[in-house]
């Protein structure tokens, strides 16, 4: 018998990171239940993830479900001139899949008769033996284990670390899918296998093929970008960020949502700066959105018998593509904690937070590096084993 049968955790915030966490959880023995603020189910605007070993994990070790039926793979990273033309080209396999599809698939494994959606946790206290937490409902429940993974704007964070603050990075990524039926045939064969970049001066673009959400199983893709454009902070970026109803943004302005100037200033910077693939890619987008580039880093993870996971801990920009990564990455190291620790919760957090901080640093700091060099000092350079996806560094 588990040491943690019949004990009760909460986690809070349902999406890949709190899903993970939940299930790992769910296997050690606790009864779990997962507290979402948002009152439908969470969307991921069609983007795309890149799906690193920690993300594809569970499906890998604990689930019914195959990887290969969540996800495509291509088998080439590549870097095109303004001309089309490869100029870099290496052997490296990754699987991609859509965020949405990813989430319904951890959420299929998890059920709905624990997932609460349209509960804001507000706030918690603890003692010795058990955490209470309050939502803005009324509602109030009590745990031996509470999770916070409710992301970058995290509610609950300051009770943990009070000091963390978004530090907004310089530029924004304009995101946005294209069905691949759609492309040119020229364009479509150049981008089909491959994460492909296209780095023009303080600017470049990724590009990598998805599964479409519409059809699963079929062989249906959608070609997903993000490519980053520089946007000084302040007036202009808070004008840029106020959608069509005029309500402003934080983190991001959802797809038919970004006022049309920008929408038409963005199609027409791509036609005149990116190769001509990555234009048409761009330039067909129906409903582009836009994602402001943030950095944040607790520091602290832990508090009693309360972890802070994920996006909540640390929000990391995209270029290494380990952002789920992360996420799933404190959920397993957690359950393993608290697998060596045998039922002292307390004890599991203490031991898990350091790992898991130094982690977070040195992620943090080399994408800051990515960043710096792709947007602001053009040494972002093509086939630099530096600049390569990876949670825990370059290739890995």
């Amino acid at each position: 018998m588990s040491a943690y049968e019949g004990s009760r955790a909460l986690v809070i915030g349902g999406s890949i990171g709190g899903l993970t966490a939940a299930l790992l959880l769910r296997d050690l023995g606790f009864d779990v239940d997962i507290y979402e603020r948002t009152p439908t189910d969470l969307d991921g605007r069609g983007g795309g993830i890149v799906l690193q070993p920690d993300t594809l994990r569970w499906f890998q070790e604990r689930s019914s479900q195959r990887p290969e039926d969540v996800s495509t793979t291509t088998s080439w990273v590549q870097y095109l001139d303004a001309g089309n033309r490869i100029i870099d080209r290496e052997a490296r396999t990754w699987s991609h899949t859509s965020w949405g599809t990813f989430y319904r698939a951890l959420l299929s494994d998890f059920g709905r008769d624990h997932y609460h959606l349209g509960e804001f946790a507000c706030g918690f206290d603890q003692d010795e033996d058990s955490v209470t937490v309050r939502f803005v409902s009324g509602r109030q429940e009590k745990a031996a284990l509470v999770v916070i993974a409710d992301g970058i704007t995290s509610a609950n964070r300051a009770r943990i670390d009070p000091d963390v603050t978004l530090e907004y990075s310089g530029y924004i990524g304009w995101r946005g899918t294209v069905d691949e039926a759609d492309l040119s045939a020229e364009t479509a064969n150049l981008l089909n296998d491959a994460v492909t970049y296209n780095v023009v001066p303080h600017s470049q673009i990724t590009m990598y093929p998805i599964p479409s959400e519409r059809g699963l199983g079929t062989g249906q893709r959608l070609m997903n970008y993000v490519w980053y454009r520089n946007v000084p902070e302040g007036p202009e970026l808070d004008e840029m960020l106020t959608n069509k109803q005029g309500f402003p943004g934080k983190v991001s302005v959802h797809p038919n949502q970004v006022q049309d100037r920008y929408v038409d200033e963005m199609r027409q910077a791509a036609a005149r700066l990116l190769a001509p693939a990555a234009a048409e890619l761009v330039t067909s987008t129906e409903s582009p959105f836009i994602q402001v580039v943030w950095d944040s880093r607790a520091s602290k993870m832990a508090k009693g018998r309360v972890a802070l996971i994920g996006d909540a801990a640390c929000a990391a920009r995209p270029h290494a593509a380990a952002g789920t990564a992360k996420a799933a990455a404190d959920a397993w190291a957690l359950s393993e904690a608290l697998t060596a620790a045998a039922g002292n919760v307390a004890e599991a957090l203490e031991k898990w937070e350091p790992s898991q901080l130094e982690l977070s640093s040195n992620l943090l700091a080399r994408v800051k590096a990515m960043g710096e060099r792709s947007q602001f000092t053009n040494t972002w350079t093509p086939g630099d084993k530096d600049l390569r996806f990876g949670l825990y560094g370059p290739g890995r």
